[in-house]
């Protein structure tokens, strides 16, 4: 029979009968844990956290809880993954119940989420974080989110968020932390931290968390500045290549931009963008007054020493490297894949919708899958919807409804800009006027120690961000510019313009798409979705599908392109307004029947406004393209598996490009000839126990660090990293005499050259020059020098059999990439600074892994830094919109946020061999996948 058992009740630990996560087995791995934790951690600690404390937090997932608040019964049916399907009969009950079962498994991510969107890390971990908190609270996420809740929302959404948050503080009545969670248990050991109230503001919050993850190209802002001081603008441009769009398709391809009346047109448009142009995302741009031209520029000024500037963005840079994993990895060929195919190119006959987003890995996943469904839908309870969504957030992100289904990737587009700032006083030049900053002072307590103050300065064009950093504010006093810029007067300073700090809706965005019912409810829900900007594919029932790019984007003065920092001082380096919606691409039912978005470019260069600089090269998004081109040829029918196996396709094109010309190479060593052949044959998939995929990636990132590692300033390079480099703006070889010792300062994850697919098309472009000075490096040891490609190529054959030979043994026929390429989960706080026995009751792994950078089965690896995994594709999914029950999914770790419960990985090892789960969404498929039936009472 079922128990009853009321929320205070549940809230000491005390577990109805049947609680989830209690697998035969279960009891025996926790008394080993226990004993292990009592050697690693001392007896004391292993004596503490016996089985009942790792059990204590975890949910109840049948019987009966009674809550206050609800105004009916909710159901909440949970299969053999632990995913939740909410069942209730108004919108109040149904998101009230979301934010109390998604608070029952996430919420300690939940408050560490909302600490960081505040800036108050530090009083949960302590002084550690205080510098973090510092630059998040001079970002002022917390105060946004709040202007957005009291001004911009809808009644409907406000009510939402409300009844989220009762739900979640239903579930925190009467608790302990260690009634929570794990980590709430050991943070007891540091401090008396204790969780306090969920509140509306901290849902939205969480939206401006992942803004920033999505931010477009501020970090290439920042490297093409800092390139600056070993590099010319010649140099810089062929770093920064234009888009290919005679190789690599845009998304948009049958529809383009009427002058005449202003608006974007889905048909008859410009065509395909046959070409390389010098428009969008060209090598050459008009220059700026801080001497910047479109991607080749300096950003600091010709005509003068640049290394003071370069120093403050050095700085930046530190900041930046120091946020929380959780806040995301920029680099060169993270992104995402989504793509849609009609019905006249499948097996239902209805269309496919499949999408991949890649982002950090963390643990637990940043995703959290859940079903939303009022029993009947009508004015009163108006959702049945199914996907993705954030734990700390009502609704859901990525997924389908009864009509449509969506996907989102990101878009790229530019929506920051970096502003050098003159300084004078208390204020700061603007004109010929010196305007006074505004300020604001915020305190930042800090657990087991004193409260720290911080002043927050903000010009016309943003925060400052280099208050942030003691070596921005001394070298900001020595910066040097070119003769346009005004006097130094007290130094300069570096400020953010970024879209998502002024108040949007986005949030009201949310809930707008989860009930739409076609493509105009659709487009009209997505105009809201102001930021980030994403590229959002479309189909429906009725076999329509469709993509929009949504925004707030702002245009630019001519002579300012968003590829540099710009002269905070100079009006005309001001925004000036903004893409009107009806002037953005979009395409409906395209004549070709599908649809591609994997961050490359969205529309050529005919376009009128320049959306970005940095676009993604494409790399990925033209082989979705050949592949669903390869399936649908003589009238070929792709299904629901073929989508899968798109997703998991491993094809490397820079291989395709290299291998050939390694096998011409005159290897005289046998050891490198021995794993030259390797390559022989090889048909380019980087499989997990490739071992010619192993080699490959090896010659790849000695080709970077020989090409070009050695030739870029300390500023860009993996932290640590010393050499011997030549005197500024040369490439070529010099004599050791004259040479500088300079060692990186960048870590691992985020260095240069990373590998990604702009390099990819960097080495394209050079390859035909054999003779480019990037083709040259010095000898080392008894490795040769190289004058030219060839005898480069040659070097890296050598140095990559060595490397292998050191990492996995002398013996080729015990080589793999997934030796290599391995994915370590791990709690993104204690799981990487807490002490190690913490990191060993909460963190994962490894897991050896195929796929690669810039490949459609996108685990990114930095090839500055190493071969490990740095991004994955943090869920994947593929709608069938033919039976919405025959559609898949999966997560990367699982529902459960505690560690030992039974659904804290358990999708993981399925996501790493490829695989989808059951997606059940009709109540009849539901029912038949429940395991686990709980049941809330008002």
């Amino acid at each position: 029979m079922p128990t009853d058992t009321t929320a205070a009740a549940a809230s000491t630990g005390q577990q109805a009968a049947g609680t989830s996560g209690r697998k035969k087995g279960r009891k025996g791995r926790l008394l080993v844990l226990v004993l292990v934790l009592a050697l690693i951690g001392g007896v004391a600690y292993g004596a503490y956290w016996s089985v009942s404390t790792v059990r204590a937090s975890f949910p109840q997932t049948k019987g009966s809880i009674t809550l206050e608040g609800l105004s009916g019964p909710v159901d909440v049916r949970r299969d053999g993954y632990g995913i939740p399907q909410i069942y209730a009969s108004s919108d109040e009950d149904l998101f009230m119940a979301q934010g109390y079962v998604q608070a029952q498994d996430r919420f300690y991510e939940m408050d560490v989420r909302r600490h960081m969107t505040s800036g108050r890390l530090s009083e949960m971990f302590g002084a550690g974080q205080v510098d973090n908190d510092a630059f998040l609270r001079t970002l002022g996420w917390d105060r946004i989110a709040k202007q957005e809740y009291e001004e911009k929302l809808s009644p409907a959404t406000k009510k939402y968020l409300q009844a989220y948050a009762k739900g979640v503080n239903a579930y925190l009545e009467g608790k302990q932390g260690k009634d929570i969670s794990l980590e709430y248990a050991a943070l007891s050991f540091e401090n008396d931290y204790k969780p306090g109230a969920w509140t509306p503001v901290d849902s939205v919050a969480w939206l401006k968390a992942m803004a920033w993850d999505l931010r477009g190209n501020m970090q290439d802002e920042i490297d093409r500045a800092l390139l600056t001081s070993r590099l010319g603008p010649k140099q810089i441009a062929d770093l920064y290549p234009s888009y290919p769009y005679s190789r690599n398709k845009p998304i948009v391809q049958e529809g383009g931009y009427d002058e005449g009346s202003g608006t974007f047109e889905a048909e008859g448009g410009s065509g395909d963008g046959e070409g390389e142009g010098d428009g969008t995302g060209s090598g050459e741009g008009a220059g700026s007054e801080l001497g910047g031209g479109t991607q080749g520029g300096t950003g600091a000024g010709a005509e003068g020493d640049a290394a003071g500037f370069e120093s403050q963005l050095t700085g930046l840079q530190r900041v930046l490297e120091d946020l929380p994993t959780a806040v995301g990895v920029n680099g060169d060929g993270i992104g995402s894949n989504s793509w849609v195919v009609s019905g006249d190119h499948t097996v239902s006959g209805k269309p496919l919708l499949a999408n991949d987003p890649h982002l950090s890995a963390s643990l637990p996943s940043v995703w959290y899958q859940m079903g939303l469904h009022c029993r009947s839908v009508s004015d009163n309870c108006r959702y049945d919807v199914t996907g993705y969504t954030f734990a700390g957030m009502p609704g859901v992100i990525i997924g389908h409804n009864q009509d449509i289904a969506w996907g989102l990737t990101n878009s790229g587009v530019d929506v920051t800009d970096l502003y050098l700032e003159k300084i004078t006083g208390d204020g700061y030049q603007y004109g010929d006027k010196v305007v006074p900053f505004e300020t604001r002072e915020e305190t930042i307590k800090v657990a087991g120690g004193a409260s720290r103050k911080i002043v927050v300065r903000e010009t016309n064009n943003g925060p400052l961000l280099s208050d942030r950093s003691d070596e921005l504010v001394k070298t900001g006093k020595k910066a040097t510019v070119d003769s346009a810029a005004p006097d130094r007067g007290d130094g300069y300073a570096v400020a953010l313009r970024w879209t998502a700090l002024d108040p949007g809706r986005t949030m009201d965005a949310v809930f707008a798409i989860n009930r739409a019912k076609d493509w105009d409810d659709f487009r009209e829900a997505s105009e809201l979705f102001e930021v980030p900007s994403q590229n959002l594919v479309y189909a429906d029932t009725e076999g329509h599908i469709g993509y929009t790019l949504p925004g707030r984007i702002p245009t630019r003065a001519e002579k300012h392109d968003g590829s540099v920092p710009a002269p905070g001082w100079d009006p005309d380096y001001e925004w000036t307004g903004w893409v009107d919606q009806d002037e953005l691409p979009y395409e409906f039912d395209p004549e070709r029947g599908y649809i591609v978005t994997a961050n490359q470019a969205v529309v050529d260069e005919d376009y009128p406004y320049t959306l970005t600089t940095d676009w993604g090269y494409g790399a990925r998004s033209q082989r979705i393209n050949d592949l669903i081109q390869s399936k649908i040829k003589d009238g070929g029918k792709i299904s629901t598996d073929d989508m899968r196996q798109m997703q998991l396709d491993n094809s490397s094109s820079i291989a395709k490009l290299l291998v050939p010309e390694l096998l011409k190479i005159d290897v005289d060593d046998e050891h490198v000839r021995e794993a030259q052949k390797l390559l022989e044959g090889w048909d380019y998939t980087q499989d997990a126990d490739s071992a010619a995929a192993a080699y490959f990636n090896a010659v790849w990132r000695n080709i970077l660090k020989l090409s070009f590692g050695h030739k870029l300033p300390k500023e860009v390079r993996v932290k640590g990293q010393c050499l011997w480099v030549e005197p500024a703006n040369t490439t070529g070889p010099a004599d050791e005499a004259g040479k500088v010792r300079e060692c990186g300062q960048r870590s691992a994850s985020q260095a240069q050259p990373d590998g990604g697919d702009r390099w990819f098309e960097v080495v394209r472009r050079l390859m035909a020059d054999e003779d480019s000075e990037w083709w040259t490096t010095p000898k080392r040891g008894t490795r040769p020098a190289a004058e030219n490609r060839d005898q480069l190529f040659k070097r890296a054959l050598i140095d990559a059999r060595w490397e292998l030979t050191a990492k996995l043994g002398k013996d080729i026929d015990t080589w793999s990439w997934g030796r290599l390429h391995r994915l370590f989960l791990d709690n993104q706080t204690l799981g990487t600074d807490g002490p190690g026995f913490v990191k060993f009751v909460l963190n994962r792994g490894p897991w050896k892994l195929g796929g690669g950078e810039a490949t459609v089965n996108a685990t990114g690896w930095n090839a500055a830094g190493g071969y490990g995994v740095v991004w994955v594709p943090s869920m994947r999914m593929v709608v069938n919109l033919g039976d919405l029950d025959k559609s898949r999914w999966i997560n990367l770790t699982g529902a459960s946020g505690h560690a030992y419960n039974a659904h804290y990985v358990d999708q993981t090892d399925k996501w790493a061999e490829g695989e989808l789960l059951e997606w059940a969404y009709s109540e009849k498929a539901v029912e038949d996948s429940t395991t686990d039936h709980l049941v809330l009472k008002p």
